[in-house]
């Protein structure tokens, strides 16, 4: 009778913790490389690509907890390697993970080096209410203080939050819940490099919930309409620039132009001089600025002051930096989006 009873117990019990199982989210872990997925090669004596989202998955068995995770390694790159042809590449992959009525949520791990422009990507191309996060480490898998496993570890539990949904692309890491459209890298080496300005993160981690304190409100959906992306340039201002730049890109076949201005979105007379070269040639210019905080308006009247290059025909970007400006443009660009006024509207909007 005794055996019988412990036989029944134990049937119950694995009924039950299968019926647990069973009811847990699945999330889908698409990695992707950088520092996260990185180990020390002992004859380089440096970090290089070296470990799976298999292996990263499995130094935080404390996850089974929360989710399911299917794991899509899509590739082991460095972030620097990241391109719009990767970007499209992911932007697949995650909408058709998505698209998949099981999976509650996606994270994506990344290096941190560009992982605002990914972040802002996807948050461009991604079009769901499900939670996206993305995730990196400053610190290597050879290092005793990895942070990679915790990170993965917050990214899961936002991922299956009720609160997380609608939010947009959300970047995870030391705690922090920063929007894609601000959050920026601030330091080389710190762990809480990632911060969003005058606009404060989203929320945090902590060991009993998830907090979130606020949402992004400005956000816009673009669909994207081919795998070859037009090219679109960066071109710095700075004491002394003479514009070259800007006309060399022009002349190499750049579809469009971003200007990293000074202050409110400043320049001297031969770069404002080199805009509006670009502009007669219709390539569209977007002026951002190199300064963190604020953001560029159509402002100052001396050549090459905001108000002069927007009267020329150029764009404001707003508060978005120089590197999403660019993929704002790129995107907008092979939507069909054109002309000073929708190019600006699209600005205004984000």
């Amino acid at each position: 009778m005794k055996k019988n009873s412990l036989l029944l117990a134990w049937l119950c019990a694995a009924v039950i913790g299968g019926a647990n199982a069973q009811e847990k989210p699945t999330v889908q872990f698409i990695a992707t490389g950088g520092t996260i997925a990185m180990k020390i090669d002992p004859v380089k004596k440096a970090p290089v690509p070296a470990i799976s989202g298999d292996d990263l998955l499995a130094t935080v068995p404390e996850v089974d907890a929360f989710a399911r995770i299917e794991v899509n390694n899509l590739s082991n790159v460095p972030s620097d390697y990241m391109d719009p042809p990767r970007w499209v590449e992911l932007s697949k992959a995650v909408n058709a993970a998505l698209e998949q009525s099981d999976v509650a949520g996606v994270i994506v791990s990344h290096g941190t080096d560009t992982l605002e422009e990914t972040a802002f990507w996807l948050d461009l191309t991604v079009h769901s209410d499900k939670p996206v996060v993305v995730i990196g480490a400053q610190r290597n898998a050879s290092s005793p203080d990895f942070d990679g496993p915790r990170n993965l570890l917050n990214a899961v539990r936002i991922a299956v939050d009720e609160q997380a949904r609608g939010k947009g692309v959300l970047l995870a890491m030391n705690n922090q819940i920063n929007a894609a459209r601000h959050v920026t890298k601030t330091h080389t080496a710190n762990v809480e490099t990632f911060q969003s300005g005058d606009y404060g993160f989203l929320g945090e981690v902590y060991p009993d919930r998830v907090i979130f304190a606020r949402e992004p409100l400005r956000r816009q959906h673009i669909q994207i309409q081919t795998d070859d992306m037009p090219k679109v340039e960066i071109v710095a201002m700075y004491g002394g620039a003479d514009g070259t730049l800007i006309r060399s890109a022009v002349d190499q076949g750049a579809k469009g132009i971003v200007v990293q201005a000074l202050g409110m979105g400043n320049m001297n007379q031969p770069m404002f001089e080199a805009v509006k070269y670009a502009l007669a040639k219709e390539v569209p210019v977007v002026i951002s600025t190199r300064v963190y905080n604020g953001r560029v308006m159509a402002n100052y009247g001396f050549e090459g002051g905001g108000k002069t290059t927007a009267d020329a025909g150029a764009v404001m970007a707003g508060n978005l930096s120089p590197q999403k400006a660019r993929i704002l443009l790129m995107l907008l660009l092979q939507s069909g989006t054109s002309g000073q006024d929708d190019l600006q509207a699209a600005f205004d909007a984000m």
